[in-house]
């Protein structure tokens, strides 16, 4: 009798510790254990990253910190780190946080355009992805690459198209240019790239040309009719004399660097550059800037007019005024630089 007594003792405390063991499994697995007022909290894992690296993200989120520990050990998380941007939760457990931080990698909408050149593109793609800023530019730069693609330095900038673009958080530089040529390949339709033709030009010299009609006016509905005076110059072979190449050109030159140029002037007209449309016939040698898709598509897409020239509109700021001769023209512009003048550009 007194062995079956102690032998139900062991039983109720075996019992006990069970049941206090599962208890513990339980609250430690599948209790709320997240400690922040928004319905969702995102973590960014690098690359490579470690324990600690992940610990230290999660750590202001979790209300016990020491209970995910345990769990994410016993789950062998520690030592099998995912890279991405992950989600957590309001009212998770530590059990749906690590499924969550293992296996669901959450896209991110990128986004860019107005970019002047492949740094300054480099520098606002690496504020999106994971990817630093020297391996983006290098990645875009890459001589072999462009070569093999049909691009030069010059022309570089106008194979990524302004848009928005879903990617990886953790994208690598050579992964983000990649599928930047694959989105430009996509634009580029056969349908497109007979209308270029049509216009005796390269899908790259219409980006070219599109950079300029897009630093000329920012206005869509506008596009389309200054695209149609750069395309009648080129037919007849007039200089395109664009003032925006002259601000790119005089850019390039260590005597600009910190000057806003608000005002062409014949000294810029005299800038030795390949870019100074006053003095080459033609194309410049590639982009002045990031263009627009609806000035890429306005020079796919011209207005079909007799129009050689246009100057700002100082009454329809934004706009201008269009002009099938010269003299046209010179009362045009006389007029809009009396406006400058009485606003104090004079530079």
């Amino acid at each position: 009798m007194y062995i079956k007594k102690i032998l139900w003792a062991v039983a109720l405390i075996g019992l006990v510790i069970c049941g206090g063991f599962a208890y513990f499994i339980y609250n430690t697995m599948f209790s709320v254990n997240t400690n922040f007022e928004n319905e969702t909290a995102y973590i960014f894992v690098p690359t490579n990253a470690n324990y600690s690296m992940v610990r230290s993200q999660l750590e202001p989120l979790l209300a016990d910190i020491d209970a995910f520990d345990a769990l994410a050990k016993q789950k062998k998380y520690t030592s099998n780190i995912k890279a991405g941007r992950f989600a957590i939760s309001k009212g998770m457990n530590n059990n749906d946080i690590i499924n969550s931080i293992r296996s669901k990698n959450l896209p991110i909408k990128i986004a860019f355009n107005n970019q002047h050149s492949l740094k300054d593109l480099a520098g606002r793609i690496s504020t999106q992805i994971e990817a630093d800023s020297l391996s983006l530019y290098k990645a875009m730069s890459d001589e072999s690459f462009l070569s093999k693609n049909g691009f030069s330095k010059a022309t570089a900038l106008g194979m990524y198209l302004p848009n928005s673009y879903e990617f990886f958080w953790n994208t690598s530089a050579e992964t983000f240019r990649d599928r930047m040529l694959t989105e430009y390949k996509r634009f580029w339709t056969e349908a497109r790239k007979a209308k270029a033709k049509k216009l005796n030009l390269t899908p790259n010299e219409v980006i070219t040309l599109a950079s300029i009609v897009h630093e000329e006016s920012k206005q869509a509905d506008e596009q389309p009719r200054v695209a149609g005076v750069y395309l009648n110059r080129l037919r007849i072979g007039m200089p395109l004399q664009a003032d925006p190449t002259l601000k790119f050109a005089a850019y390039q030159l260590p005597q600009y660097q910190d000057i806003i140029i608000r005002r062409v002037l014949n000294i810029h007209k005299d800038i030795d550059s390949p870019y100074n449309t006053y003095r080459n016939l033609g194309l410049p040698p590639g982009l002045i800037a990031m263009p627009d898709l609806s000035a890429i598509k306005a020079v796919l897409n011209p207005e079909s007019h007799s129009y050689l020239y246009f100057a700002a509109d100082a009454k329809r700021l934004g706009y201008h005024k269009f002009a099938k001769t010269l003299g046209q023209h010179n009362n045009n512009a006389r007029e809009y630089h009396r406006y400058l003048s009485s606003q104090g550009i004079n530079k």
